[in-house]
């Protein structure tokens, strides 16, 4: 999730969709860090720039996408999404965790991964990994609209052998607090699809398990399909390179599928390399509804199901 300015602005306004869905996974705090200074030509006046919270929630609404999941996955982000909800804010429940890029560097792992980018550690990774997951649970425990720990999982692109280890421990560290907590699970799964699928089934999933932006291909889908774990759909099902992805788009059951946008990350075609936001879920929605050749009403409706299933009522 690095962050960058992105100096166009956010994708154009969809028509709003028939049924109202959820946005299942969004960072409204990180945001404002990737937009411009001054907003673009063409942003709407009726926003305020950079947009507030109560700004991307009402934009998010007029298109259709009256519910979102706010995901705080290091202790700041986390701190904040427990204080949003603490507040009179509609619209929004939460999850939190400590993200798995995070738990290497609160564990002191210093390798480099495929990706090459050495590791930044910052003050709040002062903190040891286990007292920060302490202070995720504390929040979790203390904020009835906290609904899901997460993101939580193995990232093999962003570290190596001891961080896999490290992150492989802090991972089931959150499973058994989702667990404990009667609360559904959020996973981050980048090139780690058979490590993650492992320790779930080692140490047993939540009954309500999400795969968040879905990376993997029809075959796994069918794995999540035969263990009842939800499968999260971005931007990215919308690439044109895509075509696994889609492939498992179509063999997933009805009743498992969910929307996300990752807000301000993966914005969907063809308006990738724009800043992401809740509104457009609704892009993304449209696309599954043409790619499964279904009615858009019929989809939205059980996409919005599906997530009160997982998160209960907002």
């Amino acid at each position: 999730m690095a962050k960058r300015t992105r100096e166009r602005g956010f994708p154009a306004d969809p028509e709003p969709l028939p049924v109202p869905v959820v946005d299942n996974h969004t960072h409204l705090d990180h945001i404002a860090a990737v937009l411009a200074d001054t907003a673009p030509d063409g942003e709407p006046d009726a926003y305020a720039w950079p947009p507030s919270v109560a700004d991307h929630l009402a934009r998010a609404a007029a298109a259709g996408v009256d519910r979102v999941v706010q995901v705080g996955c290091d202790l700041p982000s986390a701190r904040w999404t427990a204080s949003l909800l603490s507040s009179t804010q509609r619209g929004v429940v939460g999850a939190v965790a400590v993200h798995p890029n995070e738990v290497t560097l609160h564990a002191g792992v210093d390798e480099v991964g495929p990706d090459g980018l050495a590791p930044e550690f910052e003050e709040r990774h002062a903190v040891g990994i286990d007292d920060a997951i302490a202070e995720i649970a504390d929040l979790a425990k203390g904020n009835d609209r906290i609904r899901a720990i997460g993101e939580t999982g193995m990232d093999l692109f962003r570290t190596g052998p001891r961080g896999e280890q490290a992150q492989r421990d802090g991972f089931r560290a959150h499973i058994a607090l989702a667990n404990e907590l009667g609360l559904a699970l959020q996973i981050h799964d980048r090139d780690a699809h058979a490590q993650v699928i492992e320790v779930l089934l080692a140490d047993g999933a939540p009954e309500r398990t999400v795969f968040h932006c879905f990376s993997g291909d029809a075959e796994m889908a069918r794995v999540c399909a035969e263990n009842g774990w939800y499968l999260s759909f971005a931007g990215p099902v919308t690439f044109k390179a895509n075509n696994d992805l889609r492939a498992a788009l179509a063999v997933a059951p009805r009743e498992l599928i969910l929307l996300e946008t990752d807000a301000p990350y993966l914005t969907p075609h063809p308006y990738r390399g724009q800043p992401n936001a809740p509104f457009a879920a609704a892009h993304t929605a449209r696309f599954m509804a043409t790619h499964l050749e279904e009615d858009l009403a019929v989809l939205c409706a059980d996409i919005s199901a599906n997530a009160e299933r997982v998160y209960g009522t907002w």
